[in-house]
């Protein structure tokens, strides 16, 4: 299965072609925070690439949320676009999971039992996270946001290691303080990460598709402009 998979969760972007769950081409930009302008241009730059490889994309897998509002918004316009121009599927793919799949297995150095915990930013000492297991990557928790303070995880990290990632992990390395957490840096969800996931989740056909909405777990609430005259 040849699958086109897009990531605008948050301030990175990517793109990647994955055939049988192993990414072939990939573009992507992990430091910027352009998605609009750079997203159709990863997008073209694949297509082409597709093309003249001969690679029939089947599908479009889609970072699903949660995230950035923004991010998921943009990602979700393309994503729709593509399916219902070339007449395919979209596969959502929970991003969370996304993140899971984006370690590098020699990051993951404990011997004893362990669980992954993916963060990902939700502004001040909030995030969104949920607990998966490192072998299957499935979720053993239900995603929340949650507020973080000294008593987080209290009851996982008393009965094993636990590796915290993500752009939400940094600021609550100085609260989590337990020797059985370990902290990851520099990890994002990556569109070439996505390909064995989408695999396995389920797609939407093309009227499904009109009514799907990322998964932004909670309401976005608008901040007052600082454009002069537009408050």
């Amino acid at each position: 299965m040849t699958i086109l998979c897009i990531e605008t969760s948050t301030s990175c972007c990517s793109v990647a072609i994955c055939i049988d769950g192993i990414a072939v081409a990939n573009k992507e930009n992990l430091v910027g925070a352009n998605h609009a302008s750079e997203l159709p241009v990863f997008v073209e730059q694949l297509l082409a690439e597709s093309a003249a490889n001969k690679w029939h994309i089947d599908a479009v897998a889609l970072s699903q949320g949660p995230g950035s509002y923004t991010g998921l918004r943009i990602g979700t316009s393309v994503a729709k676009g593509l399916c219902y121009g070339m007449n395919i599927p979209l596969i959502p793919v929970n991003t969370l999971q996304i993140l899971c799949a984006s370690i590098p297995p020699r990051l993951l150095t404990s011997s004893s039992p362990h669980s992954l915990c993916p963060m990902l930013d939700a502004r001040r000492m909030e995030v969104y996270t949920a607990m998966y297991d490192s072998k299957t990557l499935q979720q053993t928790t239900d995603i929340i946001a949650k507020v973080i303070d000294a008593q987080s995880f209290a009851e996982e990290l008393s009965e094993q290691d636990v590796y915290f990632f993500g752009n939400g992990a940094e600021k609550c390395q100085s609260v989590i303080t337990s020797p059985n957490a370990h902290f990851i840096a520099n990890i994002h969800p990556q569109a070439q990460y996505m390909g064995k996931l989408a695999e396995t989740a389920t797609s939407l056909d093309v009227k499904q598709m009109a009514y799907y909405e990322p998964f932004y777990l909670k309401d976005f609430v608008p901040a007052p402009s600082h454009i002069k005259g537009l408050n």
